[in-house]
């Protein structure tokens, strides 16, 4: 028996010794091979695929939780608001500058033009006013907000109380009071521990679960879900593929950070293999956390709360995919959009990006309420839906990076990141035998 449990060991640890990054990598190239071959029989294996999305998905809240107080235990309320106003500013003007790109790439290739408009049905949605869109932040009953799951109202709640805690904490003068916020704060800190330890045990099965995931969906919807509508994903593929190299690693990762744009990659290729895979920033959190601390050296008191919001507000990618498609929609129906026109659908872009949920699914409903603006069709977005597993796939991809580029420049303009050790450094650093990932 102790010769099987040695040898057992032995597998595993081989096994454990190569990335996490490269694991999931061979199961999604054996996932999408064992689809393609198999066909909807490849669809059993589906569950287990299900199983690593409600693990993700289970650790999102708890993450929220933990992460923005313990990242605000470090920060005094003057720090607080100068991090939460450039991260906000930050992501305000990707949103912004991607909006720009997808409509600039759109009109310099003009998709759609040689599609036929086949229909399909979608549900007619009103742009969010203003008043909406903030209405909506603030919770009427916070423990609802939690249980069911609303980030953006969960991520307001955390930074009211954290922001509280901070300025009692500074304030009083009284000990008990004292002792007991630096003992919350420590329980707060043991709990983002033993969530990280919970963390690499689900991205351990998520090598199971991507598999799964790739086998069911091309197994079900065919290699031809990725290959269909090629001009709509090729063009919003180059906006995207510009906006991370000229934004995230030409001007925020060379110009601000003056660093590598490999040495980023590097730091963050398992949030984005994750979010390529799963199709859902929220989803991808705990990745890119880890990402963040263990490879990109992020202080908790900047990624603590740089993250979890941009999981939820920062769309760049869905900022392009929606840009392009807009345009793509017109050129299918014969429809000429003027300036006009065109500046409704980035000023919606940005406004309905504040609002929309990090999850598979969601550049659809986006879609929707931008093409009601502009007075197009909604049934483009029956058309389109048949390719709104890669283009979401890319854009979400896009988006934890831009997260992860945030997040790099807030700390370098705080003082919170260390630019001399993790994948900044030419000297491989030790990490710990559980960490989800290793860096190359």
């Amino acid at each position: 028996m102790s010769t099987i449990a040695s040898t057992s060991r032995t597998v595993w640890d081989r096994y454990r010794s190569v990335p996490i990054i490269y694991r999931i990598s061979l199961a999604f190239i054996l996932g999408t091979a064992v689809g393609a071959i198999g066909g909807e029989r490849a669809a059993i294996v589906s569950p287990l695929g299900d199983l690593f999305l409600r693990l993700l998905e289970m650790l999102i809240i708890p993450l929220i939780v933990f992460t923005l107080l313990g990242g605000m235990r470090r920060l005094t309320p003057s720090k607080l608001g100068k991090v939460g106003g450039l991260t906000v500013a930050l992501y305000a003007a990707t949103t912004t500058v991607a909006a720009v790109i997808g409509l600039a790439v759109a009109n310099l290739f003009d998709p759609g033009t040689a599609v036929e408009f086949t229909g399909g049905e979608a549900q007619q949605a009103e742009p969010p006013t203003v008043s909406e869109v903030i209405l909506g932040i603030v919770p009427a009953n916070p423990l609802a907000a939690l249980v069911e799951g609303d980030i953006l109202a969960t991520i307001f709640v955390v930074i009211v109380f954290g922001l509280a805690l901070t300025i009692v904490r500074e304030s009083t003068t009284e000990e008990t009071t004292e002792d007991a916020i630096d003992g919350f704060f420590a329980f707060i800190d043991a709990g983002t521990e033993a969530l990280f330890k919970v963390v690499w045990g689900v991205m351990e099965y998520g090598v199971i679960g991507v598999f799964a995931l790739m086998a069911a969906a091309i197994g079900t919807e065919g290699l031809g879900a990725i290959v269909q509508l090629g001009a709509l994903v090729a063009v919003i593929a180059v906006g995207i593929a510009v906006h991370m190299s000229v934004t995230y690693l030409g001007v925020m990762t060379m110009g601000i950070l003056g660093q590598s744009p490999l040495a980023f990659l590097n730091g963050a290729k398992d949030a984005m293999v994750t979010a390529f895979t799963i199709r859902s920033s929220s989803g991808t959190l705990p990745v890119t956390i880890t990402n963040a601390e263990e490879n990109m050296r992020i202080d908790e008191s900047v990624y603590g709360f740089g993250l979890p919001l941009g999981a939820t507000i920062n769309m760049d990618g869905a900022a392009i995919r929606q840009a392009v498609t807009v345009v793509f929609a017109a050129n299918m129906v014969g429809v000429s959009l003027g300036l006009a026109d065109q500046v409704i659908v980035l000023a919606t872009v940005i406004l309905i990006s504040i609002g929309t949920a990090g999850v598979p699914g969601a550049g659809l409903i986006m879609l929707t309420v931008i093409l009601n603006a502009v007075g197009l069709p909604l049934e483009i977005v029956g058309f389109v839906a048949g390719v709104d597993p890669i283009l979401g796939r890319i854009a979400t991809t896009n988006n934890v990076t831009g997260d992860l580029a945030v997040a790099s420049v807030v700390g370098k303009w705080t003082d919170g990141i260390d630019l001399t050790d993790g994948v900044w450094s030419d000297v491989p650093t030790d990490q710990p035998d559980d960490a989800v990932a290793t860096s190359d």
